[in-house]
């Protein structure tokens, strides 16, 4: 038995602090220690306490760094890894110029892999240890990112896109059948094997028929323990166009909702531009929104009402939407949920951010308590985080009055350079 002992400053949560004062939902240790044994946190305590029970252990002393969840983030996209930060236009232009060309490059099995390589290694190096991923409409894409986790040790979830609307370019169209008979044959391939989970991915209503939504909500009904991820509501044009598409439907929501898929399972990116329905709706089955702060500003979007989601009971999550998304960090995504809330006049505190990068994104992705955790039973996926990274950082920190103080201008300004170390599955797999 492998026994690791991490010493530092520990952070974790207790409640989630958007519905109770944010006081009474975190624990902070200035001198903490996290004990892991196979792959698992087994105690949270002092660091000298701990540190004497288990005289055996490896020790890892990180002396002022905090220790954390590893960050989990709940919606990306790993086929677009190499477009990142091309240049801005409205999403359905975007998707013509950069992505849909880039993903029909996915037929190639071994692009497929090294895609998955890098992007699992720029998570890493990151602090992201858990992702939820969309891949392209070929199966093989899947099997990319799935074996590119699984030979890291990494938690993910992911699923093959599919699309069969003539609104999608010939060369990345399916059809309700293919759809249905590849997700089955991955799910029976990966879904709850080692650390995977399965994400039955229709790209969102105006690239599926009504045949395939039906094809995917039955599919789902036959897998339930599965996630179930698109878009909803990400831009007003969009919305149009649905509508369009649609003109039956209620609302965007609905165009999901009829076809059996809308859940509890159910992982909606965007959610920006809703009607009071679909707020209820959401709210109502448990179903998660998942904020994307740098997609949103880089495409032009609009601006993620997480507060009053929050305050309406929805499940928020997370992420960075990579590549519509213009940074693979959390750090950088936490930033941008701040400067988003604050143009809502929503000031959120350090906690917040903090606990939407962790464990509100595992939540989201029904992994709470298994990932995104500090606490014992938990999967040890961890960082570690340098509070003084760069000099601008840590002149600011030295002026810190309490841990929040000192651990928000690494969340304002830090990126990979704050990463000191990330753990995954109780091994470091980045700098120590």
């Amino acid at each position: 038995m492998m026994t690791s002992l991490l010493l530092g400053q520990t952070l974790s949560f207790t409640g989630d602090p958007f519905l109770r004062p944010w006081e009474e939902c975190v624990s902070h240790r200035e001198f903490g220690g996290v004990l892991i044994e196979d792959g698992y946190i087994t105690a949270i305590g002092d660091g000298t306490a701990l540190r004497a029970a288990n005289p055996a252990a490896r020790v890892m002393d990180y002396g002022r760094d905090l220790i954390l969840p590893g960050f989990v983030d709940a919606h990306m996209h790993y086929p677009q890894t190499g477009i990142i930060a091309s240049w801005g236009k409205r999403l359905i232009d975007w998707l013509n110029t950069y992505t849909f060309p880039e993903e029909m490059r996915f037929a190639d099995p071994a692009y497929a892999r090294a895609l998955a390589d890098r992007t699992l290694d720029l998570a890493l190096a990151h602090g992201t240890t858990t992702l939820c991923s969309f891949c392209t409409i070929h199966e093989g894409s899947a099997d990319a990112f799935f074996e590119a986790a699984k030979a890291r040790g990494m938690r993910v979830a992911a699923g093959r896109t599919c699309m069969d609307r003539d609104t999608a370019p010939e060369g990345l169209r399916d059809t309700a059948r293919s759809a249905y008979d590849e997700s089955a044959r991955l799910i029976a391939r990966w879904h709850g094997k080692g650390r995977a989970s399965y994400a039955i991915t229709p790209r969102f209503s105006p690239t599926s028929t009504e045949e395939q939504l039906e094809a995917l909500g039955a599919l789902w009904a036959e897998n339930p323990t599965c996630l179930m991820q698109t878009h909803l509501s990400e831009q007003t044009d969009e919305i149009e166009w649905v509508r369009g598409l649609y003109p039956q439907a209620r609302d965007y929501l609905d165009t999901y909702e009829a076809h059996g898929l809308l859940g509890p399972r159910g992982v909606y990116g965007h959610v920006i531009h809703l009607e009071p329905r679909e707020r209820d709706r959401l709210a109502e089955v448990g179903a998660a929104a998942v904020h994307c702060p740098t997609s949103n500003t880089f495409i032009g979007s609009g601006l993620f009402d997480l507060m009053g989601l929050k305050r309406r009971g929805v499940t928020v999550g997370l992420a960075t939407d990579t590549g519509g998304g213009s940074s693979f960090s959390m750090l950088r995504t936490m930033a941008a949920t701040y400067e988003i809330a604050q143009i809502r006049g929503q000031a959120v505190h350090p906690v917040q951010l903090l606990w939407l990068a962790t464990e509100g994104s595992a939540r989201a992705l029904h992994l709470g308590g298994v990932v995104g955790s500090l606490q014992a039973g938990a999967e040890a996926d961890l960082v570690v985080l340098d509070l003084a990274s760069t000099p601008v950082i840590a002149q600011r920190q030295e002026r810190a009055r309490d841990l929040w103080e000192a651990v928000f201008p690494t969340i304002m300004m830090g990126d990979d350079r704050a990463i000191r170390a990330s753990w995954v599955a109780g091994r470091p797999v980045t700098r120590t």
